[in-house]
């Protein structure tokens, strides 16, 4: 059965999209930005603020979704210039520090309202 996840924890859907979609114990999460639900606006600050929040979304939509950080299994990462993969990755290992999940980085030629990062994830039980 799907069962479409909401919460407050992550900012809204800005297009015809859900924050995430749960099917047969996998958890799919839109590609999440810098975005601060309290405020709806970008984070403050260059790519390290920027991914500490767009990560801080994602694990309000597992909590919401009743995962953990432990269930994620893959992770995309857009990033607006390869360049700011270091500084990235400095901030992702905070969040992941055992048993990481598979992950891919790209750098893409523009991302939405010109942030820096964009993170999507899927999660399993």
């Amino acid at each position: 059965m799907k069962r479409i996840i909401n919460t407050d924890a992550a900012p809204k859907a800005v297009g015809p999209y859900s924050q995430a979609i749960e099917i047969n114990g996998t958890l799919y999460i839109s590609g999440q930005l810098p975005v601060d639900p309290s405020t709806g606006a970008f984070v403050n600050g260059g790519i390290k603020e920027q991914t500490r929040q767009a990560l801080e979304n994602i694990f309000g939509i597992l909590a919401a979704a009743g995962y953990s950080p432990a269930d994620v299994v893959k992770s995309t990462v857009l990033l607006a210039d390869i360049g700011d993969f270091a500084a990235m990755n400095e901030v992702y290992s905070e969040f992941y520090r055992t048993d990481m999940p598979a992950r891919v980085a790209y750098q893409v030629a523009a991302l939405p309202m010109g942030a820096l990062v964009e993170i999507e994830t899927i999660a399993a039980k």
